[in-house]
């Protein structure tokens, strides 16, 4: 692809990102809005939280609100919340703490990818992975998910590797369409990407971005890739669980299957890039809190029941939609096949949905489960009668 290509597609990407977020903006200050768009708050934030950082508020030291980098406290809970977590050996230094997620695949994509390298990407995934790779002048290539279950697609995947190919980034439990993926898919996409590191003659590295780890229903198991494939690093947010998104704090984790030098070639390296990046960390407030933190979480009994609520009423009114395994977020077809149309339809009654555009899927939209059971229950009646309209 030519500059001017790229530099094509990077703006379209994020525009239509930024258009979106314009597009909001009315929402925000209407009281009687009710927003189904994003993963926001729309009750008091958790008791645990607020007590974990007005506890750590007072200074203890003249250097309480220098600089940080990571901080070892930080770092030391959250190897020992993998170790249980998942099963493996992590170690203190194989953590770096970040402004959230944004900020440990910021990091990630510095250390690992140099300019032109393309990164392959789901399709559906998040909508700000392709603005941030081409930020740093880097070429997402999509690989589509299944299109009816939306399951990993091993064999999507391997197409879209060329040998430019640098980074595949995966996303469980996923946004938007909630699924959990197996230890199986992990140990197929671990072959694929095994052997085409071995035809290209170069290392491709595996993101498992994971900010709704902790955010399952139903008992299902979790299961990283960083289990399955050693050249894989984690991403992770305390935001989700927490519900508190504007509050930045995350972390880059090493798998600790990795070769025991570049193990320590990144170690090394985390440092210098976030500082490179301009200062990555997050605030010495939320890495002091990130201890009591580990062990708090968004009500996930309550969560169920507003999932069961909207799931099964908007399934009877005969809409097409995944019945979500983690995230809390519904994905469903638009009635009529237009994602956009139908979210400007119920936008003018009150109801404000994310379009399956933000996703790359026109056809379908999101629901964020974060609202309150009573905007729930205001807003059925109106999502209901949509499909006789359509």
């Amino acid at each position: 692809m030519s500059v001017s290509a790229r530099a094509a597609e990077a703006k379209a990407s994020v525009e239509m990102v930024t258009s979106f977020f314009e597009s909001m903006g009315d929402v925000a200050s209407d009281p009687e809005a009710l927003d189904f768009t994003f993963g926001n708050p729309h009750e008091m934030p958790l008791p645990g939280l607020t007590s974990a950082m007005s506890a750590q508020l007072e200074p203890r030291s003249v250097d309480w609100f220098a600089y940080k980098s990571s901080q070892r406290l930080a770092q030391e809970a959250v190897s020992a919340g993998l170790r249980a977590e998942l099963g493996m050996d992590f170690e203190p230094d194989d953590i770096a703490m970040t402004q959230g997620a944004f900020g440990a695949i910021s990091l990630a994509l510095a250390m690992l990818a140099d300019a032109g390298d393309e990164v392959v990407i789901p399709v559906p995934g998040w909508f700000c992975y392709p603005p941030m790779l081409h930020a740093a002048n880097l070429a997402p290539v999509g690989a589509a998910l299944d299109p009816v279950t939306f399951d990993l697609d091993i064999d999507a995947v391997a197409r879209a590797i060329t040998p430019r190919t640098r980074l595949v980034i995966v996303n469980s439990p996923a946004n938007p369409t909630g699924r959990v993926y197996p230890r199986e898919a992990w140990d197929a996409l671990a072959a694929v990407l095994e052997e085409a590191s071995r035809t290209h003659g170069r290392r491709i590295w595996l993101v498992s971005d994971e900010p709704y780890r902790r955010i399952r229903f139903d008992g299902i198991d979790f299961a990283s890739p960083a289990a399955s494939y050693p050249w894989s690093v984690i991403v992770y947010s305390y935001g989700k669980v927490l519900l508190a998104p504007g509050q930045r704090l995350g972390y880059l984790a090493l798998s600790p299957l990795l070769p025991s030098e570049e193990r320590a070639e990144l170690r090394s390296a985390c440092m210098p890039v976030q500082l490179a990046i301009g200062w990555g960390f997050p605030n010495a407030l939320m890495q002091y809190s990130a201890p009591a933190l580990e062990s708090i979480s968004i009500d996930i009994a309550e969560l169920t029941r507003k999932r069961d609520r909207m799931h099964d009423a908007l399934t009877r009114a005969g809409y097409a939609l995944t019945r979500p395994e983690g995230t809390f977020y519904l994905w469903g077809r638009a009635p009529g096949g237009d994602g956009a149309a139908f979210c400007r339809e119920l936008a003018a009654h009150g109801v404000y949905l994310m379009p399956g555009t933000m996703f790359d899927q026109p056809a379908h939209f999101r629901i964020s489960l974060t609202a309150t059971m009573e905007m729930i229950e205001r807003a059925l009646p109106t999502l209901v009668a949509a499909p006789e309209r359509s």
